[in-house]
């Protein structure tokens, strides 16, 4: 039997190597042409004033922390309110800046509860990450105005939500700072890559020395656009990273970009496809759905106890699921906080993501839901109905 795999990446291959021999024909696969090219088929998408393309999330977050860190002359040991329930990235990048993480805990969505948040304020506060687990937004709104009424910066993981909608406005619209994922199992995917969107247009200036060394013009802008002969002189005024995205990458985020519209529908489709077929298991706890929203649905997830034991099950059926996330508090550099949020650590240990990808049809959701059940029968789980438990 045909195994099921939690993701499968699928590439429009025709379009993307077109747009890839454009590179090669030009002899410019760096930075430039393409890379300029998705930003401002970016902007014209989400509506962002500004987009900024790199080579991964986690480099999109780190410049997103380290400008408005230097913005706002943050002291080291300064915080920034986070979620441990999360890929590790999202807080280390909070560590490279020698600023503290300070964990709140997560809600019945899996993101961050303002509650928490507002709980975890001190004078030492400086922003929030808000992370929009699977594309889902949680109380987002809520964080955004606790943020503002509170003179809070707030930055956006939306590794998981290219394609998530607020009513009119792409998510992080009204961020101080996003950072989005194209890397290969993402909505839209590349090898790896990512964006960086801040509100103001001095920081997404400034923010193009700092993914490229310091240097304050790139190789592009010294050669292509300047003039016929390469001009070789330019200054760096500060340290800055090697973060700048390249135009193969660039080529695939293109052709991504112009169909992450469908491909969305369609995970939205199987995720209905999902509830339906979920339904009557008892032993399978669905997480919710806000309403006003259009998920990315990167993820479709679900809690089950006895989750180790499940996967196995699920595994000699030829289903592979993963498990999206470890609380932090669990890994050695975050164990300060151990303890401290019951709910991510009840998560953490019963989350479950099934497989979404665009090659699933209602004949494979069928399949994996007889699996859950078969093995949750022969595990004779408790069942989820009630969902993550407040402390």
């Amino acid at each position: 039997m045909e195994p099921i795999h939690l993701f499968r990446p699928q590439y429009r291959t025709e379009e993307a190597l077109a747009e890839i021999r454009e590179c090669l024909e030009q002899g410019w696969t760096g930075a430039g042409a393409k890379t300029i090219e998705f930003e401002q088929a970016w902007i014209r998408y989400s509506g962002f004033a500004h987009a900024h393309f790199v080579n991964s999330c986690t480099a999109a977050l780190h410049l997103a922390l380290k400008l408005l860190k230097e913005d706002g002359r943050w002291a080291e040991h300064d915080e920034i309110i986070t979620t441990p329930f999360t890929f590790v990235s999202t807080n280390h990048v909070i560590l490279y800046e020698r600023l503290k993480p300070v964990f709140a805990d997560i809600d019945e969505y899996l993101c961050l509860d303002p509650a928490s948040i507002e709980r975890r304020i001190t004078p030492r506060t400086r922003a929030v990450c808000f992370v929009g687990i699977g594309g889902n937004i949680g109380r987002y709104r809520q964080v955004r105005d606790l943020c503002r009424a509170r003179g809070l910066a707030l930055i956006l993981d939306g590794a998981h939500m290219t394609g998530t909608w607020i009513g009119s406005e792409h998510a992080g619209a009204d961020a101080d700072a996003v950072a989005f994922s194209f890397q290969a199992v993402k909505n839209l995917p590349t090898a790896d890559a990512g964006m960086v969107c801040f509100a103001r247009k001095d920081l997404d200036q400034e923010v193009r020395r700092w993914s490229w060394l310091g240097i304050d013009k790139d190789t592009y802008m010294r050669s292509v656009q300047q003039a016929a002969t390469y001009r070789w002189r330019y200054d760096v005024p500060h340290v800055g990273f090697k973060y700048h995205g390249n135009a193969v990458m660039a080529a695939l985020a293109l052709v991504g970009l112009r169909h992450v519209e469908e491909d969305n529908h369609r995970r939205r489709e199987i995720a209905g496809w999902y509830d339906e077929a979920l339904e009557a298991l008892s032993a399978i706890c669905k997480i919710p759905q806000p309403d006003g929203f259009r998920s990315s649905r990167h993820l479709y997830q679900v809690l089950v106890d006895r989750r180790d034991e499940v996967i196995l099950g699920l595994n000699r059926r030829g289903i592979f699921p993963g498990m999206h996330y470890a609380d932090n508090t669990c890994y050695p550099m975050y164990r300060y906080a151990h303890g401290s949020c019951p709910r991510a650590e009840q998560a953490s240990a019963r989350i479950l993501s099934l497989p979404m990808h665009l090659g699933l049809n209602r004949g494979h959701i069928h399949r994996i839901a007889e699996a859950l059940d078969e093995t949750t029968a022969e595990l004779q789980t408790d069942g989820c109905s009630a969902g993550l438990q407040r402390p």
